[in-house]
């Protein structure tokens, strides 16, 4: 494809074309309009650094509501010129008639405001630094279960069951508990993607999760003890009232359900830049303190989640383009991340690059992925551990093919980007002293 007459045939939103490679796509609507609407379900594509983040930046005009759902199902009431022109009311109305309108990233002010001063209490710096000695000693424990065979598939034998592990512990689900989160969590899910197991995994994650964390936070209502779960069941919201048991489940499943899935993508295409390139694990291993940029290029290049949705409460304008009440625009991550704008040469990775950190790879504004913080930790460490215990990392070219003709399968979503497997092949290295 070479011009947006031919692009504009494909369905983004519908149509796998892009799953493998979207970045041409992102950059041909970039190069005609950085807020430009797609043919297909009208989403106007935000594209373009700035113009993205004043998006993010602008709750006044814009809504969270679609956050998560985009075009599927669409706003539940038709929104034209009997509307009027200030659509919040309509929001606040019918909001909780839209998919998980009880999600974190899909709450506007003042209720984001108070789910969000949960939330904050469940990682502050002291938990996570707490959390932290924790992830050292599950990296080494995750790596010792297939070091030895000098190879694994790293999606799930290292990142899957390490980034479940590590929310499991920063929200206090006691260590004895672990294995069954793993099983019912990870393990479970893994088995249906091979067709094992059928008939017994019609289990729904968020459920497993409300179940699970309804009886921690009532019994830690009725029975508090010295652990962060009672610090959890007894979090207030800003003006000092007790939030329902279901507000504080909701946060915590969410933050669980979202801090997995990301950190996942994160790992599995840090690893895969590191197998592709020898050069690149021998310059992180001369100075591990490398590895924080490393993984700020890293989000750059391969953001977890293409993108976040919003619909505009009012008429307005982004970058020059005016837009109607009722504007449902994507806010596409990936693409605001190679804008050259602001990073040149975009498309190439450069592990040095001074301004890697400016990415928007974790959203901006008041909606910034709570979870950052835990998520590069998870990063730093994993990868820390690796490189130490791992010599000679290299692609398994009997699963993903030669370098030249590479096979890579990446999550068949519009709103994630990242590997289903990474096949590798490696030396297991001397087992280093104990981090910290």
């Amino acid at each position: 494809m070479s011009d947006m007459t031919e692009y504009d045939r494909v369905d983004f939103f519908r149509d796998d074309a892009f799953v493998e490679d979207p970045f041409p796509y992102f950059a041909a609507l970039r190069g005609e309009c950085p807020v430009r609407r797609e043919p297909h379900h009208g989403i106007v594509m935000v594209t373009g650094y700035e113009e993205a983040v004043s998006v993010y930046n602008d709750t006044d005009t814009w809504s969270s509501c679609v956050s998560v759902t985009g075009p599927f199902p669409g706003f539940p009431v038709p929104i034209d010129e009997s509307v009027g022109d200030d659509i919040t009311d309509l929001i606040i109305a019918h909001r909780d008639e839209l998919p998980m309108s009880d999600q974190l990233p899909t709450l506007d002010p003042p209720t984001h405001t108070d789910h969000r001063a949960i939330l904050m209490r469940m990682i502050t710096p002291k938990r996570l630094a707490e959390n932290e000695e924790f992830i050292w000693r599950l990296a080494d424990a995750q790596l010792d279960e297939f070091l030895a065979n000098g190879r694994c598939e790293f999606i799930t034998e290292f990142a899957g069951p390490f980034a479940l592990l590590v929310i499991a512990d920063l929200l206090g689900v006691p260590e004895e508990d672990h294995p069954r989160f793993r099983e019912m969590l990870h393990d479970r899910k893994h088995q249906s993607a091979v067709g094992g197991l059928e008939g017994e995994l019609t289990l729904n994650p968020l459920q497993f999760l409300y179940d699970e964390f309804t009886t921690f936070i009532e019994d830690r209502r009725a029975n508090p003890r010295d652990d962060v779960l009672t610090g959890l069941a007894q979090a207030t919201f800003p003006d000092g009232s007790v939030p329902p048991v279901r507000d504080v489940v909701t946060v915590a499943a969410n933050l669980f359900a979202a801090g997995q899935e990301t950190t996942v993508r994160l790992l599995g295409a840090a690893m895969q830049i590191m197998a592709e390139r020898p050069d690149l694990q021998q310059w992180l291993r001369d100075d591990p303190s490398r590895l924080r940029n490393f993984i700020e290029e890293t989000l750059r290049m391969e953001s977890p989640v293409k993108g976040d949705f919003r619909i505009s409460r009012r008429a307005t304008t982004v970058g020059g383009v005016e837009l109607p009440v009722g504007t449902t625009v994507m806010l596409v991550n990936a693409a605001a991340n190679r804008d050259p704008a602001l990073f040149p040469d975009p498309d190439t990775f450069d592990a040095e690059r001074a301004n890697a950190r400016q990415h928007v790879a974790f959203g901006r504004g008041i909606h910034t992925c709570p979870g950052a913080p835990l998520a590069r930790a998870e990063a730093v460490i994993g990868l820390t551990r690796i490189l130490e215990r791992m010599a000679d990392i290299r692609i398994d070219e009997s699963e993903h093919g030669p370098a030249d003709a590479r096979r890579y399968r990446y999550v068949p979503t519009y709103i994630l980007r990242g590997l289903t497997e990474l096949h590798l092949e490696f030396e297991p290295a001397e087992r280093s002293s104990e981090g910290a």
